[in-house]
């Protein structure tokens, strides 16, 4: 499992540098507004992606090893595609960002959805090195798009060139993609009572399992709203950027919640391994080891690296600090519930850090602006936590204190990288 760990870490860790590339191209050369612009479309995409996952997402790594994968295909596609087209009517309306910009919202929200789906399908069937494989060539193809894009001088330093080096990022490993599913074993599907069956299980497993992302993404991103219309989109974009520095730190704990949700699911004694809960304290010391590592990067630094503009991101990550290592605490935790299948733990846990999210962001945003929405993240992030900690304790015994890196954990560190020296 540690190896395994490792392995999805370290394709993270390439996936967040790269991604820390596209924050820093965009930032560079588009500046504070340029940058919140790209950020909004961001989260746009992201939210027609999370209502996608309503007949998909989580629960389709859950169900790949237990039926065809032509009859999980099949309505995920389906129903990608009427989100897709659905929502982008919608944010048309509640928006009014222009024909343009709803053109490229469907059109890469559909790429994304259908690349989503088909890589949670591999992962599903443990095909994890095609996975990591996809996942960083997407993330590679927008980075390279966008620094070819910006090395020229004139109107390709624009937000249109984000659209379209992510055509280029999404469209070829989706292709390849379909040649990885098209390898697998399963025999092509046939109409039958047994698709419609897989429908109907598909849909309620994503139900309950996916509620609590939709709600998930309200805390994470409801505060860009509240700040575009509070104030605009270049605090916008200076709100992203100290944001995305902090989240990047949230590859450590995604890495083992992930591979330890594929466990679960794949188990048939559905328990957590013993081994599991020390290194659960690993990357809890990790994430607060890289929160304070993060911290120490001097405000002219930020600013000689984004712009002058994005000064003021490093009040930003202050106030985010106790939030990310206190999320990387929930991501573990909410995995355990998952991989259960107790969907409705983890959706309570969700509603209630979506309350603190919106009553922190009405009160503290007009006053204190990006500021308030930071505190308001690490606030919403600190109250579900708590709850999923107490839920964790009643169901297993473990105490939220067995979590805390102990000095028998520093002591097998060391002798591990003492043994690796010799």
């Amino acid at each position: 499992m540690v190896r395994r760990i490792l392995h999805n870490f370290t394709t993270r860790l390439l996936s967040a540098l790269l991604s820390f590339s596209i924050v820093w191209l965009t930032a560079r050369y588009l500046g504070a507004a340029g940058r919140g612009a790209v950020s909004l479309f961001v989260t746009d995409c992201a939210a027609l992606l999370l209502f996608i996952g309503l007949l998909g997402g989580s629960s389709l790594i859950y169900l790949a090893p237990r039926r065809n994968l032509w009859h999980l295909v099949l309505p995920a596609y389906v129903w990608a595609l009427a989100v897709c087209a659905l929502g982008t009517g919608i944010i048309g309306l509640l928006r009014q960002p222009g024909a343009t910009y709803l053109l490229h919202l469907g059109a890469l929200s559909v790429l994304q959805a259908l690349f989503s789906i088909n890589t949670s399908l591999l992962l599903g069937r443990r095909r994890e090195q095609t996975y990591h494989l996809l996942v960083v060539m997407q993330v590679a193809l927008l980075a390279g798009g966008l620094l070819v894009a910006f090395s020229g001088a004139g109107p390709w330093r624009a937000v249109s060139s984000y659209y379209y080096a992510s055509y280029l990022a999404y469209g070829l490993p989706l292709l390849l993609s379909f040649g990885a599913l098209l390898s697998l074993p399963d025999p092509r599907l046939r109409l039958s009572r047994r698709l419609r069956a897989t429908t109907r299980e598909l849909a309620r497993h994503s139900r309950g399992a996916h509620l609590s992302n939709i709600l998930a993404f309200a805390n994470y991103r409801l505060c860009y709203y509240f700040v575009a219309y509070y104030a605009d989109t270049k605090a916008v974009g200076v709100l992203s950027v100290g944001t995305a520095l902090m989240e990047a730190i949230w590859l450590i704990p995604r890495s083992t919640a992930l591979i330890q949700y594929v466990e679960l699911v794949n188990s048939p004694a559905r328990s957590l391994p013993a081994a599991a809960l020390r290194v659960a304290r690993y990357t809890i010391g990790g994430t607060a080891a890289s929160v304070l590592l993060m911290l120490m990067l001097p405000t002219a630094l930020l600013s000689s690296l984004f712009g002058k503009e994005f000064g003021p991101a490093h009040e930003v990550m202050l106030l985010l600090a106790p939030g990310v290592v206190i999320m990387a605490l929930q991501m573990l935790v909410s995995s355990y519930f998952a991989g259960l299948a107790q969907y409705r733990t983890n959706n309570t846990a969700a509603i209630i850090g979506l309350g603190f999210t919106v009553v922190a962001c009405a009160l503290l945003i007009p006053q204190l602006g990006i500021r308030g929405a930071a505190l308001a993240s690490t606030l919403s992030y600190s109250a579900s936590t708590g709850f999923l900690l107490w839920k964790f304790w009643r169901a297993t015994g473990t105490k939220p204190t067995s979590f805390l890196p102990q000095a028998a954990d520093v002591a097998r560190v060391w002798h591990l990288m003492r043994a690796k020296s010799i």
